[in-house]
């Protein structure tokens, strides 16, 4: 089972209203699927949506670096052979995180197939349904109370709510709205995507603490590489800490957990460069004692499906964060994972699950 060839195809798919962060606003979900081609026949599959402001990976530069850079190193190698594929993967290019997760989950999938076991269970099988949150996304305060509002009565019972734009009295009034609306028993996430400074964010944690208004964990309050100032945030509040973007890789993982700069780790396939080393970050965070959650940027369920085998597949890993799929206008993916509500079901088949004859009509429709 060697690899015959590796193709890029181009996705845009509407959301179904916009979805705006303290870094970004966006429209439409657009990605590049991979597909990796054996000479047996069998297909793999990945996707790379473009994430300029966090991996600084666009469309064209995902599509260059496989079909231009990664695709020459891979062709001939043996799927079977995965520690050299990860390898020549990994060193082929640096940086462009985005294209090789995308190239890794394509690989990851044929190992599956190889194995006849669906991915959860050859990365460790730990559990085969998870629950996702859904995201609030910043507005003014009335909008983003009517949406968590909406969401609850969908059945959600996380909310992850976005802050970080605007006055810090601004965000404080959001999360009291929110959870004026939802009550007490609903859990609150906050993300401020680096929108903080440090004593900013000390401040505004110590009135949202004040307040009552149950905090679960605060997502990167401060700018990514300010690994200083995110121990600073992590050892002058109560509430857990989480670093996203300051975790691209497991030296990033360790430089965090030896500082003790975060009380959580966010692992993401498209800053990790894929699930094989994003692997090697949840042991390091599960050897410091640290639980990890997996999220997503803004992609198709292809991405999600590959992300939600790996966090399925460990102990370790305790919070997820799937809801973009939810987001779109419609769902182009055949097959892998199953969402039910907030809970989300494991595929049976092999490798991520997908339908594959629907999946390669999906590379005809979008290559005409």
């Amino acid at each position: 089972m060697h690899i015959q060839s590796i193709e890029t195809i181009s996705v845009a798919v509407p959301l179904t209203k916009p979805f705006k962060t303290a870094l970004r606003t966006v429209t439409t979900a657009n990605a590049i699927y991979v597909k990796v081609v054996c000479d047996d026949g069998r297909t793999g599959w990945g996707e790379a949506p473009p994430t300029h402001v966090i991996t600084g990976d666009s469309l064209g530069s995902i599509k260059y670096a496989i079909e231009e850079v990664i695709a020459p190193q891979l062709i001939g190698k043996a799927i079977a052979n995965r520690e050299e594929v990860f390898h020549l993967l990994n060193r082929s290019i640096v940086r462009n995180t985005s294209a090789k997760a995308a190239v890794d989950m394509a690989i990851h999938d044929l190992l599956g197939q190889l194995a006849g076991l669906p991915l959860y269970q050859l990365l460790g099988g730990f559990r085969n349904e998870i629950e996702t949150d859904f995201t609030v996304s910043v507005n003014d305060a009335a909008e983003m109370a009517d949406d968590a509002a909406r969401y609850i009565a969908d059945g959600f019972n996380v909310l992850k709510v976005k802050v970080g734009i605007g006055e810090i009295s601004e965000d404080i009034e959001r999360i009291k709205a929110i959870r004026e609306r939802v009550g007490k028993s609903v859990k609150i996430r906050l993300d401020a995507n680096q929108g903080w400074l440090p004593k900013d964010a000390v401040f505004a944690i110590g009135k949202m603490e004040d307040a009552g208004l149950n905090i679960e964990l605060i997502e990167q309050p401060v700018p990514a590489d300010d690994i200083k100032g995110l121990t600073y945030v992590t050892n002058h509040t109560l509430t857990p800490i989480m670093a996203d973007e300051s975790v691209f890789s497991a030296k990033d993982a360790l430089r965090v957990l030896e500082n003790r700069a975060a009380d959580l780790i966010n692992i993401k396939l498209m800053k990790s460069g894929g699930i094989h080393e994003a692997l090697k970050i949840n042991a390091l965070a599960q050897t410091f004692g640290v639980e990890c959650m997996v999220g997503s940027m803004i992609e198709t369920k292809l991405g999600i499906t590959a992300a939600a085998h790996l966090a399925a597949s460990q102990p370790n890993i305790t919070r997820f964060d799937f809801d973009a799929p939810l987001m779109l206008a419609k769902d182009i993916v055949p097959g892998g994972i199953v969402y039910e509500g907030r809970k989300i079901r494991m595929p049976v088949s092999s490798g991520l699950g997908l339908d594959h004859d629907g999946m390669s009509r999906i590379g005809k429709e979008e290559s005409r």
